[in-house]
């Protein structure tokens, strides 16, 4: 245990996610040891990120506008919808290059134990935006683990009443893994042999 403002920060940065008590400390001394104007400009941009970072109206992608930019891009596919968990899952599937479609971010996924059901996630906005007759396929591209199959399930069950083309990734992705730590390439060969649900 430290004294004051330096065991607040270690406090503060150990809830930050994948950062762990060690992480904490480490990442608070190197701020401590660092030139003033450096902790100064990271503070600012936390500020900043905090007032004007905010999430796309259509789609869910974090965005400094009201619509992001793939959801502005008149050149993206209309008919295809990719759907995620995360904002982050977005930038994998962008890096591969192989999909030109639109997406939409649900915000998380199906977990009983941590108390996120359907009602949480944005399905009803997902389902809202398939009113129009365009979109013709969705791609479940939810991550390859317990919450991720549940959620795609879920989704499965309800959009295939539609009459809609319902894909999921193919494998190829680890077990257990999420999308924002996949390579290019997997993550391009799982989106390339993608599969129907229904089959």
């Amino acid at each position: 245990m430290y004294e004051g403002v330096v065991q607040d920060l270690i406090d503060e940065l150990g809830r930050l996610p994948g950062v762990g008590p060690k992480g904490a400390q480490r990442i608070a001394f190197h701020l401590l040891a660092a030139d003033p104007i450096d902790v100064r400009r990271l503070a600012d941009v936390l500020v900043e990120m905090k007032e004007k970072a905010k999430f796309c109206a259509i789609c869910g992608n974090v965005s400094t506008d009201e619509l992001c930019r793939i959801c502005r891009d008149p050149r993206r596919d209309p008919t295809a919808i990719c759907v995620v968990e995360e904002p982050k899952d977005v930038v994998a599937i962008e890096r591969t290059g192989e999909f030109r479609g639109r997406y939409h971010v649900l915000g998380g996924a199906i977990s009983p134990l941590e108390g996120i059901g359907p009602e949480q996630l944005r399905i009803r906005e997902l389902i809202a935006r398939l009113n129009d007759g365009v979109v013709t396929e969705i791609i479940l591209a939810t991550d390859p683990n317990i919450e991720g199959d549940a959620t795609a399930a879920y989704l499965t069950r309800t959009l295939l009443p539609i009459g809609l083309r319902v894909t999921r990734l193919a494998s190829g992705l680890p077990v257990g893994g999420d999308l924002e730590y996949a390579d290019e390439v997997t993550l391009g060969r799982a989106f390339a042999g993608r599969r129907n649900v229904s089959d």
